[in-house]
């Protein structure tokens, strides 16, 4: 009986202290009125100083092992929130090294001959927020932008486009939505009026097209997705089937953060059906600089310590 007291109680505490004192916690902060957004977006968190240089010998380890299995790698890294709603920020700013990061990573896959796909010009465009104001994930229009440009990237490694069709529902009624950064602050279970207003989303169905026959045989699998919740939560996964032609494989995680859902795949590799082509590995910018996991300081152990930075 002690835990739901408790978690009462946490969310009395979280509650006063939004209303009274506009404060979040440790994880979450406020620009303009009614856009949140992940402190660790802005700035690294203390002390992580080895994070990102690990991050780029663990990506060449791991695409050059997925190359010599004949497999091509597509890397999508999702500019954070903080970048593209640039409007909602009123005063907050990324750090120097966080606002550099993006473009420098980037610029070190380019060098590395990684194919990525470059999102941040296709989400800054346009008035309609790319995410939502509570949430990190991407917004319907964000996740369409995506999906064109990882899809167009996808293709050139592909070849072609495939054959399935996709029936899309016309979007439902909005709904209200509650935010993840909403529920990091604490104020899931808060009343309405004792947590910042709900965004409200307008879902869509996307399901590939089937004739329902004895012979519609599911077309062979070419095409993996490990990525973040963004796979999972933003339709970002169902857009970029539709823009492929073709049902992807996705195996995306929640809480995934850099390579949380590449690992759990990577683990399972020997069950990969032999049609496979193309590994997308998607991630958001802000993982980049998070402390490293368990299971990735595991996996740098076992490497040199120096790399060929042309290895690949």
């Amino acid at each position: 009986m002690q835990l739901p007291l408790q978690d009462e109680a946490d969310t009395v505490t979280s509650a006063v202290r939004y209303r009274l004192l506009g404060d979040y916690g440790s994880q979450v902060v406020q620009g303009c009125p009614q856009w949140l957004y992940y402190r660790d977006g802005l700035r690294p968190q203390p002390g992580v100083t080895d994070a990102y240089e690990a991050r780029i010998q663990l990506m060449q380890h791991w695409i050059g092992d997925l190359n010599r299995q004949g497999l091509k790698v597509l890397v999508v890294t999702v500019p954070d929130k903080s970048r593209i709603q640039t409007e909602g920020l009123c005063g907050l700013q990324q750090s120097p090294v966080m606002q550099a990061r993006l473009q420098q990573w980037q610029d070190r896959l380019q060098q590395d001959g990684v194919t990525y796909a470059d999102l941040y010009p296709a989400l800054a465009q346009g008035a309609e927020p790319r995410f939502f104001h509570t949430d990190v994930h991407m917004t319907a229009v964000g996740a369409q932008a995506a999906a064109e440009v990882v899809g167009k990237q996808a293709l050139t490694l592909l070849g072609s486009k495939g054959s399935q069709t996709f029936n899309v529902s016309p979007p439902s009624p909005a709904v209200p939505r509650m935010g993840d950064l909403i529920t990091l602050a604490g104020l899931e279970h808060a009343a309405p009026q004792w947590r910042p207003p709900l965004d409200n989303a307008s879902p869509v169905s996307i399901e590939p097209v089937r004739s329902g026959g004895l012979l519609d045989e599911t077309p062979q699998v070419q095409v993996l997705l490990v990525g973040s919740s963004n796979g999972r939560r933003s339709e970002f996964g169902e857009r970029l089937s539709q823009q492929l032609g073709q049902q992807i494989w996705n195996q995306s995680m929640d809480g995934g953060q850099f390579s949380g859902a590449l690992l759990a795949s990577l683990k399972k590799r020997e069950a990969w059906p032999a049609s496979l082509k193309l590994v997308i590995w998607e991630f958001s910018e802000m993982a980049l600089s998070l402390p490293l996991s368990a299971e990735e300081r595991a996996v740098l152990a076992t490497l040199p310590a120096q790399r060929d930075d042309h290895a690949l």
